[in-house]
């Protein structure tokens, strides 16, 4: 596991091909966990990965990952980090252990231990009984896990996901995204997690970077809001909801008014909207409620909002 204060450190970080410009005077820094790297396409989300693993110069400015250097350690900042990249890359001719073995070898590996770490790691990824199989048959969704098991072989700190649930199916993305919680969540393995998918993030990252025409628009944390709709409702119909705010709030709940409505946010030791059932029953029909459901600000509104 690593153990250094930050994973990424950017500061007025450039970079371009050719005479093109792409990204603009990057500053931020990345502490460990699951951060989602958003942005709309050709915004520099893969530019920006590439940057940080070394496969492109350092242009004018300055980069640390994992407290290594891209510019100057390159290979060492690989040998740490896994990648699963949006292109297919499997090799003609190859298995599932063949091909994680053969990428456990290329970042350093013994090769007795890359096989035995291959076997692993398909079992993890869930391709234990399909590791022998021809890959052309394999379905997108596999070979999107199969990616993640190359990743894995080597035991990473950081791992760079660039859209790993791309073209999966519900319960193969489902599966996914319990994989990528688990290893931030439990093994400890900082994520950068590349993606379109907002909802992505939203259920598996702390924190968001997001870029538009190569320029950081905003950086922040995934609101506590998005992260436990169970304490935020609207409540939504007729009556005298200001009379029903007050009750709430006589108990140490919050409220703000909203149209038709009003959004409470209930204190941390609620567990659903029993406080509010109770506050109505109170009232004794002083509010007639349409509208009762879980409500916060999610990542959508967070990218809508700083996205022009």
């Amino acid at each position: 596991m690593s153990t250094e204060t930050y994973i990424v450190q950017a500061q007025d970080l450039h970079q371009s091909y050719g005479p093109r410009p792409v990204l603009h005077g990057l500053d931020f820094t990345l502490s460990p966990g699951a951060v989602g790297l958003l942005g709309p396409n050709g915004s520099g989300k893969t530019t920006l990965l590439r940057t940080l693993l070394g496969l492109l110069p350092v242009e004018p400015g300055h980069a640390r990952v994992l407290g290594h250097d891209p510019a100057l350690e390159p290979l060492r900042i690989r040998s740490r980090i896994g990648l699963v990249p949006e292109s297919e890359c499997l090799v003609p001719g190859m298995n599932a252990v063949e091909l994680t073995s053969y990428a456990g070898e290329l970042s350093g590996m013994d090769p007795r231990d890359a096989m035995q770490r291959a076997h692993q790691v398909l079992y993890y990824v869930g391709l234990g009984e399909a590791r022998y199989r021809d890959l052309g048959s394999y379905s997108q969704g596999m070979k999107q896990r199969l990616k993640l098991a190359q990743a894995l072989v080597h035991d990473p700190d950081l791992l760079l996901l660039d859209e790993p649930t791309s073209g999966m199916d519900p319960p193969g993305r489902e599966a996914m995204l319990a994989l990528i919680r688990e290893l931030a969540g439990v093994h400890g393995i900082s994520v950068i997690l590349s993606t379109h998918l907002l909802a992505d993030v939203e259920e598996t990252c702390s924190s968001v970077l997001i870029l538009q025409e190569g320029r950081l628009k905003a950086q922040r944390p995934v609101l506590a809001d998005s992260l436990h709709p169970h304490l935020v409702f609207d409540v939504k119909g007729r009556g005298d909801f200001e009379a029903l705010g007050g009750m709430l709030e006589s108990e140490g709940h919050h409220w703000t008014a909203i149209k038709g409505g009003i959004r409470v946010r209930l204190r941390e030791d609620a567990r659903g909207p029993r406080p509010i059932l109770e506050a109505l029953t109170k009232l004794e029909g002083r509010v007639q409620v349409r509208h009762l459901v879980p409500a916060g600000r999610s990542v959508e509104d967070t990218f809508f909002e700083v996205v022009d």
